[in-house]
């Protein structure tokens, strides 16, 4: 089958969406079909590498970081190269600058156009408007404006199924969780590495780690883990924050004022490579994030075999099973109370461990290229 994926986002940007995509690219590869990918140039000149198409474009880091937006009069003859390749079926990953291109492509080759929504972009409206109310009016108006041209949508959680049901978008939906390489986090590094780094960071030796792999972003609702901490100071729990993004000086400002400095190690940015050997620096994996549509760290931590400790919300539904792997929150009360529990309590920490490591099977990119495999030849 000749697969078409295309995305404003890929590499070297690192996020969720690119991830996805790369891990299918390998897996769809893997099973015989042959896959291009249509993104955006980091240049305003188009060209084609390998199986990789790039349209010309110019920043647009101003909306959002890292954000591209394409040049519209330089892609013609590349497009028309990828017409006349014919894919069996276009599947777009953006909604902005490739989605009317794949579109286009989908139409011109008789071929099924279905698109995954990965963003929700109400939990965004600090980036595009003053008010929060108009600003979920616009995201869902301009969500039901761009899914209704897609054949078919994936959603990566119920969560996202949900959500569209809400904006009043009947498409036939399939909810397919992102899958991810399980074995680049499962594997553990060496105990020297370990105790190494954590002398680097300053981590007390009896403390409890909380780790916390992500960006850096307003929208990740950080500052409750900072809160958290507040209420745990000089309880033997250190916080370490593996990541960067545009909201750390205000992060690392609110430290101050709460007068948790010591208990927070700042690890900034890590190299792709080596990101799986840093999950195993924590204990307990934290998030307080409630914008996620599903959130790849959570199946890298459990398959990391860490035990988690998140905000509650409905894209943990089926990832985190309270009591067993983790616990979902509702308030700072609760967190502290069961991060205390987890210091406490080595034998409970070492029990969801072990549920931790046999959850994460289920977000395997085998599991996920199964999936989306089967879905590409039931509406072809």
């Amino acid at each position: 089958m000749k697969i078409l994926i295309t995305s404003d986002w890929y590499k070297p940007v690192i996020n969720g969406v690119v991830m996805s995509i790369v891990n299918l690219e390998k897996e769809l590869a893997l099973r015989g079909h042959e896959v291009r990918i249509l993104t955006l140039s980091p240049t305003i000149h188009s060209y084609t590498e390998n199986n990789i198409v790039y349209i010309g474009s110019v920043n647009a880091d101003k909306i959002y970081p890292q954000a591209r937006i394409r040049v519209k009069t330089v892609h013609i003859p590349i497009i028309k190269e990828l017409i006349e390749w014919k894919p069996d079926i276009v599947h777009s990953q953006c909604e902005f600058s490739t989605f009317s291109l794949g579109r286009k492509i989908a139409k011109e080759s008789c071929a099924p156009f279905i698109h995954t929504y990965h963003t929700v972009y109400e939990n965004y409206t600090h980036y595009f408007s003053p008010s929060v109310r108009i600003g979920k009016k616009i995201a869902a108006g301009f969500t039901r404006s761009v899914l209704k041209k897609a054949d078919a949508i994936v959603a990566p959680s119920e969560k996202v199924h949900d959500l569209l049901d809400a904006y009043d978008i009947h498409l036939p939906t399939y909810v397919i969780p992102t899958g991810i390489n399980t074995e680049k986090f499962s594997k553990n590094p060496q105990i020297c590495w370990v105790r190494q780094k954590k002398q680097e960071y300053g981590i007390p030796d009896k403390n409890l780690v909380l780790l916390y792999i992500g960006r850096l972003a307003k929208e990740k609702n950080i500052e409750e883990l900072l809160f958290c901490m507040s209420l745990l100071a000089g309880k033997g729990i250190t916080l370490m924050m593996i990541g960067d993004g545009p909201y750390r000086s205000r992060l690392e400002q609110i430290t101050t004022e709460l007068g948790v400095k010591p208990y927070i190690i700042w690890g900034g940015m890590v190299p792709p490579e080596q990101i799986g050997a840093y999950y195993h620096l924590g204990d307990v994996f934290v998030n307080a994030s409630t914008s996620e549509t599903q959130g790849l760290t959570y199946f890298e931590a459990l398959s990391a075999a860490l035990p988690m400790l998140c905000h509650k919300d409905d894209c943990l539904t089926g990832v985190i099973e309270n009591g067993k792997n983790g616990w979902q929150y509702n308030n700072p009360e609760e967190f502290v109370r069961y991060a205390l529990m987890f210091r406490d309590q080595f034998h409970l920490r070492s029990s969801m461990s072990e549920h931790a490591a046999r959850k994460a099977k289920e977000f395997s990119i085998d599991v996920f290229a199964d999936q989306l495999e089967a879905l590409y030849f039931q509406i072809t």
